[in-house]
């Protein structure tokens, strides 16, 4: 018996040490796949899965000046983080299976977004008026009808009433952030097929449902895609502006999350003011039943410090706004226009692509000026 523990303690040091120098890195040892890491004053248990296949699976950090440290069963390993290193390190698990591991610096998503605060001040394209269907066409008039949004609007203040048909549009249709919206999209049609089939809406969704229940009522609004940096991505997030005559400005509705935002004094702040005061590190307020789906409460740090702060590089939003506008139809016109940082990759400032699939011709205007984006309705 000592004979073969001999030989197997023999044998794993020759695995460990034949792994190292091929590798010529650090070797640290684990009998378990789940890893302890501390970043600084912040402690993960179990928060890092080995992972064999990447080479090197990748962890990242914003904290410059910091010590991160990854603790197994058997053993720990520790770097400083600056922002032009990398450490390389593998993680051997039971002798024989490596995990090459990398620390390394990465701006988060809200250094990204301080970079970006500039725009232009003057005006850079000619982008024609936005527009915003009245109530009084049959499409809207059938909508506030059939779902009595005067009832669900309430008699208080305009404000509530803006407010209470977000939570409306939250609870009636799930968020499914998986699958794509139903190939009609308006309102009636998307409330309907989701009551039939069971299933939800994506954020894009959602807003478009919102945005013509705000319409149905005489209340300006339209849905802006939120994006990130990236020219090609996987991910955004769709909210609405809606105009308050009453505070005679825009402010954020989002009914995935049934989220709106304000500052210090309780007062409601529009998308872009939300982005400047990330930027400045100004204080922002997050309404506290925010949620998502009635299944977990949404955070101010999560939501706003970490992905809206990658979701507010750019925005997008219709030029026009009104019922059943993004539903593909023969020989229709739909027209974006989307407002971009100086720091931003820039396109021509007006462009025009035909889908023939569809037969449907898409305008896009980019702009760096935001007075234009942001214009009060007329």
């Amino acid at each position: 018996m000592k004979h073969s523990i001999g030989l197997l303690a023999s044998l794993f040091l020759f695995l460990a040490s034949n792994i190292n120098a091929q590798t010529n890195l650090p070797l640290i040892r684990s009998n378990v796949e789940l890893i302890d890491i501390r970043n600084g004053d912040d402690f993960s248990a179990q928060n890092w899965s080995l992972v064999y296949d990447l080479k090197p699976d990748v962890y990242t950090t914003n904290k410059i000046g910091e010590r991160v440290t990854f603790y197994t069963d058997l053993d720990s390993i520790s770097c400083i983080i600056h922002p032009d290193s990398v450490y390389d390190f593998v993680i051997l698990h039971n002798g024989k299976d490596s995990a090459f591991t990398q620390i390394r610096y990465q701006k988060s998503y809200l250094d990204i977004l301080k970079e970006a605060e500039a725009y232009d001040s003057k005006v850079d394209v000619a982008i024609p008026q936005f527009t915003y269907q009245s109530a009084n066409v049959a499409e809207l008039k059938a909508f506030r009808a059939a779902f009595n949004l005067d009832s669900i609007a309430g008699q208080g203040n305009e404000i509530s009433k803006i407010i209470n048909l977000m939570n409306w549009v939250h609870d009636l249709v799930p968020h499914d952030g998986q699958h794509e919206n139903p190939v009609v999209k308006n309102a009636m049609s998307m409330i309907k097929e989701c009551k039939r089939d069971e299933r939800g809406l994506n954020c894009r969704g959602l807003a478009t449902v919102l945005n013509e229940a705000y319409l149905s009522m005489g209340i300006p609004s339209r849905h802006i895609t939120c994006m990130p940096k990236d020219s090609v991505f996987n991910d955004c997030h769709v909210i609405n502006m809606v105009y308050s005559s009453e505070l005679e400005k825009w402010v954020w509705m989002d009914p995935t999350h049934a989220a709106y935002v304000m500052d210090e004094t309780g007062q409601l702040l529009d998308p872009f003011e939300v982005r400047e005061r990330l930027i400045k590190d100004q204080p922002l307020i997050l309404n506290p039943n925010a949620n998502w789906n009635r299944r977990a409460s949404t955070l101010k740090e999560n939501y706003l410090e970490h992905y809206m702060a990658k979701n507010l590089y750019r925005f997008e939003t219709p030029l026009e706004s009104r019922y059943n506008y993004e539903t593909a139809q023969k020989d229709r016109t739909v027209t974006y226009v989307e407002l971009v940082p100086l720091d931003g990759y820039q396109l021509d400032k007006r462009s025009e692509q035909y889908y023939e699939k569809s037969n449907t011709t898409a305008v896009q205007y980019q702009t760096n000026y935001p007075e234009v984006f942001w214009a009060k309705p007329e």
